[in-house]
């Protein structure tokens, strides 16, 4: 005789496996703050309000907006800060007329221009920072160079030049048992209130979801700003232990799922 078990047995067994605190402290979902470029704002504003709760970020840098705030930026590793790469030129499609006016774009470059501006982005980084970065965000969350059949990916550099890569303005979480490392999935938080904030985040969240999300700008609110009250309002919504969340920099809570997975 086949026997069955009760559905509210099914039901209790289900619930148990959806309620499994995979990351620390109890929580059932890992997020990490990131933001791309090394802008002024980020250390004046951003790494300000951080520090006051205790948070550590992600932050990806280019050289060039590093200028004139390269001890800030040291402060900020010494601090616990993820300091990453973001490339020295940041090239994206050349579509973007702001690259079109410098003769410059994805379709017209090259793996190996590709991998010396890296490299160069890597050497100046760590020297005026001190940190070696393990990680890297692809600038426009775009993977590729070329132009049609001679279309070639990037994703592989990245995967063997650093720990993870992260991309940028995508539509869902992380699998911590599925996720490509060389392409970790960011949502966009600029230009977006704390309510808007949190409903992306709930909306974002399955069992055990990763949820990253990377910005631009910290003060007033605009379209490539995270708006700092904003910010302030998302950080001691996701620090509350009621609300089930772990707050971390990308390659922490990459680290933390390698282990988890050994």
């Amino acid at each position: 005789m086949k026997y069955v078990l009760p559905i509210s047995v099914v039901l209790c067994v289900f619930a148990s496996f959806a309620s499994h605190a995979f990351y620390p402290n109890k929580a059932k979902y890992a997020v990490s703050l990131s933001f791309d470029d090394a802008r002024k704002s980020q250390v004046d504003i951003g790494i300000p309000i951080l520090n006051k709760h205790d948070v550590k970020a992600t932050f990806y840098l280019m050289p060039y907006h590093m200028q004139g705030k390269e001890q800030q930026w040291k402060q900020a590793a010494d601090a616990g800060h993820e300091i990453a790469n973001h490339t020295a030129s940041h090239l994206c499609t050349g579509n973007f007329r702001w690259l079109r006016k410098q003769n410059k774009g994805l379709e017209q470059s090259s793996l190996s221009f590709l991998k010396q501006d890296i490299k160069q982005a890597q050497q100046y980084i760590e020297t005026h920072t001190g940190a070696a970065p393990k990680g890297f965000a692809y600038p426009c969350g775009q993977t590729f160079v070329g132009r049609g059949t001679e279309v070639k990916s990037y994703v592989p550099l990245i995967a063997e030049t650093f720990s993870y890569g992260r991309t940028w303005n995508d539509e869902t979480a992380n699998d911590p048992f599925y996720y490509d490392p060389a392409q970790i999935r960011a949502f966009s938080m600029d230009g977006k209130t704390f309510e808007q904030l949190k409903a992306l985040i709930e909306q974002a969240k399955f069992n055990n979801a990763w949820i990253v999300l990377a910005g631009h700008e910290v003060g007033k609110k605009g379209p490539y700003t995270v708006d700092e009250h904003a910010l302030q309002q998302l950080i001691q919504f996701l620090k509350d232990p009621k609300n089930e969340y772990w707050l971390a920099t990308v390659n922490d809570v990459h680290e933390y799922i390698n282990k988890k997975h050994e």
